[in-house]
């Protein structure tokens, strides 16, 4: 985080407008003297000397006090009707900046910018002092995050449980076209949202062995005894629903070594030795998603997943026998949700914990534990359903190993009496892999230990019966359903464009933020010439505002006019930004070479992270780069085309790209995008989407009729028959005269004359092993993308469309998502905003 001390506080040319309410005198005041008295006694600075992030801390306490006084109201309201609560546990939240969302959820943020104005300080600049919680890579976490915030305002109790990295996700840069990666330093001002709870600590064990006891009755009992433990420290941030009038809990572990410092070595001399335990055990909270490359990487991996999983059942189950007082009624009282696998060992940790630590029977653990839990899966790609080699299992997690075996052995007992129980159907159903070395599956010991497993699209949901739990459905029927991913309008439509938010509020009222399906009203004003007017211009704003960013940022002037094209997410080869990178490299050589025609003017902005390890990724990031640099340069291009990519991509700027975007880039390979939300983002804000029928792009498809969406490629069933006949390029680059050249110029260094071969690899790729079919796509793509310039031409067909968009995009609300949660897997009431 880079914080200027003496930075003025002023707002950048990128900001949200005001909402243009006028906030009572008596309700500024107040909050004026609050900040006030926060900066003399909190932050211990006087107004003539305060910096613009003392003026952030006060400011953020100032509202955290706030919503600490409804905080303490709903955790006390749960504790004395006893309601069951949900725990949300996910290896990423990312939250992204808090100020903005805090006030505008608890309805001060009019109040509190004209406070600050009164003090001669602009709270949009402030916005920009706050750093951006990296505690997540992509969708995954942000997913995460708009679900606290969606079981706030639905009033559900609820806690979400993660850890607190130190460094989160790496802070990209770019040299030379390249990603580099730093370490991103979150913390390094302090956080002034989150509470450290000392007398919250849980001892997390690892290694060791297990000893059997005779019990009295002459029973066995496995104790296992921890070689090391390491204790997990709770730091609480509250999470504040619309309206204010419900507040959660997110609670983050970091650890610690039970004993930070070594005093014998120390006095002996050996000064680092005596600290070598503290580094390991704080290792666990340093980094998300730590290389795992090597096998000290996938031991650090498996060590994160443990920790947090261990101590927030623990806490949990303390929780419960404090309020309740019988482990046996934990299913009635606690709904688990496991977001992705990456939690998938809490379903050992339960049943070490009911049948080692309260002694109860394994069918009566094994029925709380399936009861308690349930399993949303996030992807149909092999690799990302994890599996730990059975060695690593064994020498970190002896007894949770022995748990797993019998878990299996009970499981393949059970299924092995079928009459299709062959060898080949009892190993597809194991948990046990054994093709490559024997591995633990973490996807089927979630699917086995929960009593619901869910998608997050109806198309990925369906995907999960016939491909990765296909065997595991057959023998559970019925277990797996469809919960389509939301999003929350208060983040993506309130906060990051203020200005359309009070046009639709104009039009269809201002209770649109309690219930998003009320924007169905705005539909008819789609051919409402003065409304699509209004609704052009503020799109036009955001262009303008995001123009000065990119201009600050990289130093590229973009047209405002011109279509932007956008592409930010997660870099990845099923993602398939080389894709538009190969649209882009066509059209450019067609700018070219006929600049006799009437061009469009676009702008190609791409943005996203690619995991360090991952080479071709980093690649591709570099391609984008490179592409860029010769095409912006280029005097025949005449600035009718324009590429830039944005480094460092993280929720705070995604909120200033998706309100200024023309077209949404949603172009994964059919088949293999779970759901999506950016595509939601997106067309919430009017964005047009071009993208294939893959994830949530086939419900939104559905949503906004066929005219106002741009859908190509290949179907997920063509993707499955198409592989099965070959995945070599050749012949779809014999086909296309536009895609070989586009190749040929890559693979020839025409973006890389200073290293001709750089992108060889990516190319040969492409051409004998095109397992995304990228090639077999890339025909339909361009022509698609040429239907878009013809809408683009037609202005007002365009606006009539993007209206139609934001008009569907109802249903897409995470409140609707949580909501179906409640009612068909955790069993919880909820409580629309509104009727608090």
């Amino acid at each position: 985080m880079d914080v200027q001390a003496d930075a003025p506080l002023v707002a950048d040319a990128a900001a949200p407008a005001a909402t243009g309410q006028v906030p009572a005198a008596a309700e500024v005041a107040e909050i004026r003297d609050r900040i006030l008295e926060k900066l003399k006694h909190s932050v211990s600075k006087s107004v003539g000397s305060a910096t613009p992030h003392d003026w952030f801390i006060a400011t953020a306490l100032s509202v955290r006090d706030k919503i600490v006084e409804s905080w303490l109201t709903s955790i006390d309201t749960a504790k004395k009707t006893g309601r069951k609560r949900v725990y949300y546990l996910s290896l990423e939240f990312l939250i992204g900046r808090l100020l903005i969302d805090a006030l505008t959820n608890m309805e001060l943020i009019d109040q509190t910018r004209a406070a600050l104005a009164e003090l001669g300080v602009d709270l949009e600049a402030l916005r920009e002092v706050e750093p951006d919680a990296a505690l997540g890579n992509g969708g995954l976490g942000r997913l995460a995050a708009c679900f606290m915030e969606s079981m706030a305002t639905l009033s559900i109790a609820a806690y979400g449980y993660g850890i607190r990295y130190d460094h989160g996700l790496f802070r990209q840069r770019i040299k030379d076209g390249r990603q580099l990666e730093y370490p991103e330093d979150w913390l390094s001002y302090g956080n002034p949202w989150e509470f450290q709870r000392p007398e919250l600590v849980y001892g997390v064990g690892f290694s060791g062995h297990i000893e059997t006891q005779t019990l009295p009755d002459g029973e066995l009992k496995q104790v296992w005894m921890p070689g090391e433990t390491v204790q997990a420290l709770a730091y609480d941030t509250p999470i504040a629903g619309w309206r204010g009038a419900h507040i959660n809990t997110l609670r983050l572990w970091a650890a610690r070594a039970a004993d930070p410092l070594r005093l014998d070595k120390f006095n002996s001399g050996d000064h680092v030795g005596a600290l070598m335990d503290q580094v390991r055990a704080e290792s666990i909270s340093k980094v998300l998603y730590p290389g795992d490359t090597s096998p000290a990487g996938q031991e650090l991996r498996l060590r994160q997943e443990y920790f947090f999983a261990s101590a927030s059942l623990q806490d949990l189950v303390r929780r419960h026998m404090s309020l309740f007082g019988d482990i046996k009624t934990l299913a009635d009282k606690a709904a688990i949700q496991l977001n992705d696998t990456h939690p998938a060992i809490a379903v050992a940790e339960l049943m070490h914990i009911l049948v080692d630590r309260y002694d109860i029977p394994w069918n009566k653990s094994w029925a709380i534990t399936k009861a308690t839990f349930s399993y949303t899966n996030h992807t149909l790609l092999p690799e990302a359903l994890e599996t730990w080699p059975v060695p690593l299992m064994e020498r970190l997690l002896p007894r949770h190993m022995q748990i797993i075996y019998l878990i299996n052995a009970l499981h393949l007992e059970k299924v092995g009496k079928g009459p299709d129980a062959s060898g080949a159907r009892l190993a597809a159903l194991s948990l046990i892999d054994e093709s490559h070395g024997r591995r633990v599956r973490m996807g089927h010991l979630a699917f086995l230990g929960s009593h619901k497993v869910n998608g997050v699209s109806a198309l990925h949901s369906d995907l999960m019966k016939t491909t990765v739990f296909r065997d595991l459905e057959s023998v559970e029927p019925g277990k797996i359903t469809n919960k389509t991913n939301g999003i929350t309008f208060r983040r993506w439509l309130k906060e990051a464009n203020p200005s359309l938010t009070s046009l639709l509020t104009e039009v269809v009222g201002d209770t649109l933020l309690d219930d998003a399906t009320i924007l169905e009203k705005v539909a008819p004003y789609a051919d409402d010439s003065a409304f699509t007017e209004r609704y052009a211009a503020i799109r036009r704003a955001n262009k303008v505002a995001l123009s000065a960013l990119v201009r600050d940022r990289i130093g590229v002037k973009l047209d405002p006019d011109a279509l932007f094209d956008v592409h930010i997410k997660r870099i990845h080869e099923y993602k398939r930004q080389i894709l538009n990178i190969l649209e882009t490299v066509a059209i450019f050589e067609e700018i070219r070479a006929q600049s006799f025609r009437e061009w469009i003017p676009r702008v190609k902005i791409f943005a996203g992270k690619a995991a360090a390890s991952y080479t071709t990724a980093k690649l591709i990031i570099q391609l984008a780069n490179d592409v860029g640099k010769v095409v912006n340069s280029d005097p025949t291009v005449r600035g009718l085309l324009k590429v830039v990519f944005l480094p460092n991509y993280n929720v705070s700027l995604a909120e200033r790209i998706i309100p200024a975007a023309d077209l949404s880039e949603q172009i994964s390979t059919a088949g293999m995008e779970a759901s999506g939300t950016g595509n939601m983002k997106f067309a919430l804000n009017g964005a047009l989407t071009i993208g294939t029928l893959d994830g949530a792009n086939v419900e939104i498809l559905e949503k906004v009729g066929a005219p106002n969406i741009f859908i190509f490629g290949l179907t997920a069933d063509q993707v499955e028959a198409k592989r099965t006949q070959g995945i070599s390029g050749q012949e779809a680059i014999a086909r296309s005269q536009r895609l070989s050249e586009a190749l040929e110029s890559i693979a020839s260094g025409v973006f890389s004359p200073e290293q001709p071969d750089r992108y060889r690899p990516l190319v040969d790729a492409l051409t004998y092993n095109d397992f995304f079919l990228v090639t077999a796509d890339f025909d339909s793509y361009y022509n698609t993308q040429r239907d878009v310039f013809k809408r683009w031409r037609d202005k007002k067909s365009w606006w009539r469309s993007a209206v139609i968009n934001t008009s569907n995009m109802g249903w897409f609300s995470s409140d609707r998502t949580i909501t179906e949660y409640a009612q068909e897997i955790w069993n919880v009431p909820t409580t629309p905003p509104g009727r608090n």
